[in-house]
């Protein structure tokens, strides 16, 4: 009897100490624990993340672990043959991103897209010439260098270990697999990774096993920026694209590095507005946003109102005209007005502009929307310290170029898209040619991957941000005005219905079911033009509650596996 209850005692001991696990899966309800939480579109890797944070790990720590995580468990979008951008806000005020976007071959020429007949030829989209140079892991190296604080080995592991022995197929996975069946067939490095080894496709339940992957991140874990861009792999790949007519070079990966960057900064409603600068437009897009709608009374209009998604519109459709007319790399573009862009004078002038009952004219001479697809991953995290971390990255299109770096087993990217392809020539169908994001060796491709945070007094409280392609910059602004004008917990910000305007072509996107047939013909009655789609970005956002102590998060329910994982 003594030792049962001595038993007893110390398992209760153990559960007194040891933090409880919790997750949630999409839903208006947020989780809500005192401690940190990763919201990201897969639960493994969120878990991956939580983990770190248990171990003593800060947000950084925890983010780059759910990075390397999501390469294994969210090929889609996940990788380490992309790029992206974070932003970062300590509870001590500081606050930094880091931009480690992919950046054009040496050998690339700016008009290497364009065809005989003057047009695009579409090969920035596809194949080996569309890869550009991965950044995802010098990104991830200069970050925890700056700001880590656990060994680096300790946040590469859990990745390797995910690869090695393998994760479920789940129903996100086997869909996206067997939707590009077609794309394998092209690749026998792809086949070799996204099929099994008799040539049979992959089933829901399956374990699959990525050994070539694991041992890519094994160099990683061990030799951190050297092993991706110098040695064995920076071989392979470069004799990959050499063997296959890719541009990439052992010297063009020996050259990368990741940049550590001022945010740019804004106001709205008494909150301070954190995000990333060019060459993501989604930043100065926000704010610039943001700015506009300062000046409206938009709790009283309602939610989603047909006005409301009118004044929301013409918002929209000025900033993205900004984001095609100046915003590119600004290692190339030295003289873009971001400042101007960002400021509440320019807002006053393009508020001025909005007549409150009839739709704006987006004309072709002006400027519109780079082409870009919406399959990049989001995540979020907080620590228990109160840090935010606000990560995007990306391959581009889902699967990214569907091509496996042979013998690395990881995808690559295809963002050489992200340039404006054929110089001069701006259309009404959203193909730009403006100078500011032309091709040349070494630049980066301009970006609407936006992640933000949002601070008060200070400290951070909200971080959010999407994929999406050209999306992303609204869904992450409509997030933030759910929760600060119409009072909406982090949850019910998230899985609210979206619209998206992108200046040209000049039609309005409404997810299907979140609108109601009265508003609509409400709003199409100023002029606007809709089409109705599918979902809408996947937002994954975390809140903090300064004055209880009580952090929440949310993972969008439109992605399947997403969670949010805390403790």
């Amino acid at each position: 009897m003594q030792k049962s209850l001595l038993a007893r005692a110390f398992v209760i001991a153990l559960v007194v100490l040891l933090p409880v696990t919790l997750f949630a899966e999409g839903g208006r309800t947020p989780l809500r624990v005192e401690n940190g939480i990763v919201t990201s579109a897969s639960r493994l890797a969120s878990e991956v993340g939580v983990d770190i944070l248990q171990q003593g790990g800060n947000a950084v720590d925890a983010a780059v672990a759910t990075a390397f995580a999501l390469a294994v468990t969210w090929p889609t979008a996940g990788n380490i043959g992309g790029g992206g951008f974070m932003v970062y806000h300590g509870a001590d005020g500081h606050a930094t991103t880091f931009d480690f976007r992919e950046k054009a071959p040496l050998a690339s020429t700016e008009r290497m897209y364009v065809g005989a007949d003057g047009q695009s030829t579409n090969m920035q989209h596809r194949g080996f010439l569309s890869v550009g140079v991965p950044g995802t892991v010098a990104g991830l190296v200069l970050a925890h260098e700056k700001q880590g604080n656990l060994p680096w080995a300790a946040l590469v592991e859990p990745a390797i270990r995910l690869a090695r022995d393998g994760i479920p197929v789940t129903y996100a996975l086997y869909d996206g697999f067997n939707r590009n069946q077609a794309n394998w067939d092209l690749y026998p490095s792809s086949a070799a990774v996204f099929r099994k080894a008799d040539g049979s496709h992959y089933q829901l339940g399956d374990t699959w096993v990525q050994p070539d992957l694991a041992r890519t991140l094994e160099r990683i874990r061990d030799e951190g920026h050297d092993g991706f861009y110098r040695g064995e792999n920076a071989r392979m790949l470069a004799s990959f694209m050499q063997a296959n007519g890719g541009l990439i070079t052992e010297e063009d990966l020996a050259r990368y590095e990741a940049i550590e960057r001022e945010p740019v900064r804004g106001s709205y409603r008494g909150y301070d507005v954190i995000s990333m600068p060019p060459p993501s437009s989604g930043g100065v897009g926000i704010i610039q946003m943001l700015n506009i709608l300062e000046g409206f009374d938009l709790a009283e209009m309602g939610h989603n109102s047909a006005q409301y998604l009118h004044v929301l519109t013409e918002a929209m459709r000025r900033s993205y005209a900004s984001r095609a007319e100046f915003l590119g790399d600004p290692d190339f573009n030295p003289d873009m007005p971001v400042d101007r862009l960002i400021s509440k004078d320019y807002a006053d002038s393009l508020r001025a502009s909005i007549d409150m009952d009839r739709a704006s004219i987006s004309d072709e001479s002006r400027f519109s929307q780079v082409y870009v697809s919406e399959d990049t991953t989001h995540f979020s995290v907080v620590d228990a310290e109160g840090n935010m971390v606000s990560l995007t990255y990306t391959l581009e299109q889902s699967y990214g170029s569907r091509i496996v770096a042979e013998g690395g087993g990881y995808l690559l990217n295809n963002e050489m898209g992200d340039f404006n392809p054929v110089p001069g020539v701006t259309t009404r169908d959203g193909q730009i040619g403006t100078p500011p994001n032309l091709l040349a060796p070494e630049k980066r491709m301009l970006s609407s991957m936006s992640p933000t945070i949002v601070a008060q007094g200070g400290r951070p409280v909200l971080a959010i941000g999407s994929p999406g392609g050209r999306t992303i910059i609204n869904t992450t602004l409509q997030v933030i005005l759910n929760m600060i004008d119409h009072d909406m917990n982090v949850a019910q910000a998230v899985e609210a219905g979206r619209i998206h305007h992108q200046w040209l072509p000049d039609v309005t996107s409404m997810e299907e079911l979140m609108f109601s047939p009265d508003t609509i013909r409400l709003y199409e009655a100023k002029g606007h033009t809709v089409r109705v789609r599918g979902s809408q970005g996947s937002a994954m956002g975390v809140y903090h509650d300064w004055e209880t102590g009580i952090v929440h998060g949310s993972a969008d329910s439109r992605q399947g596996d997403s969670a949010a994982v805390g403790y």
